[in-house]
């Protein structure tokens, strides 16, 4: 399958997307495999294996493909004149050199949502030069890069990129709300899923449902070490 992304601002090249394989954050691949760096069974049926042995959280992290940041953007906390004329509060200020990367959503679309940390007034916006599409039936999930230090988080959301192949951007929120500095260009900005659209019912599991979850439990534990990945993970392409 084909995902094409097309530079709609017209930012460096080396700002473009990356298989999210190509952009292993460092405490992952700094880590050891297995605790002290020993492969060997912990004598209560576990192994030493570490989460770096863990295929469903290298599935995720290595999963798509990585959008970053294309220019500089510091952050400052400056007094903001609350709606009473009388008292004052410290709100983020945004500051970059060119392309205008941020833009504001009203706070009052969304001002019950969880992830909301404090932001009094307006969420930020992240302005995506990147625009996707996705072949016929295939719609694109964007997430906020997984298993990442981050000073940002992205809301999350599908958008139909086999239908609407315009740049899509990214409200976020600060992890910390009094945080100042620098995010710089390069940062992981958003993890792009391509996923193939179905429908679905749900149902519940019967006897011989759970039968069969049985065995795979079973068949799971005689193996040692990476009883997962030798026996039932399915490999996952993104160039």
């Amino acid at each position: 399958m084909l995902i094409t992304f097309t530079n709609a601002l017209g930012v460096p090249e080396e700002f473009k997307p990356q298989p999210a394989s190509n952009l292993i954050p460092d405490w992952y691949k700094e880590m050891d495999s297995y605790v002290d760096g020993e492969k060997k069974p912990t004598g209560s049926g576990q192994t030493s294996g570490t989460i770096k042995r863990c295929m469903p959280v290298f599935d995720a992290i290595t999963g798509g493909y990585i959008i970053p940041t294309y220019v500089d953007v510091f952050v400052s906390q400056k007094p903001h004149l609350e709606e009473d004329g009388k008292n004052t509060i410290m709100l983020p200020h945004y500051q970059w050199p060119s392309f205008n990367p941020i833009e504001w959503h009203p706070v009052e679309q969304a001002p019950t949502h969880p992830n909301r940390n404090g932001h009094q007034y307006d969420y930020p916006k992240w302005i995506n030069s990147w625009a996707i599409q996705t072949p016929p039936g295939y719609s694109t999930l964007f997430i906020q890069p997984v298993h990442r230090k981050a000073d940002f988080t992205i809301l999350t959301g599908i958008v139909d990129t086999d239908q609407y192949n315009a740049p899509v951007n990214f409200p976020f929120v600060l992890n910390d709300i009094s945080f100042s500095g620098l995010i710089p260009a390069g940062t992981p900005m958003a993890q792009v899923i391509p996923f193939k659209r179905d429908s679905w019912k749900m149902e519940l599991g019967d006897q011989e449902m759970l039968e069969s979850q049985n065995k795979t439990a079973i068949k799971l534990r005689t193996r040692i070490f990476d009883s997962y990945k030798s026996q039932y993970r399915q490999s996952k392409e993104y160039k």
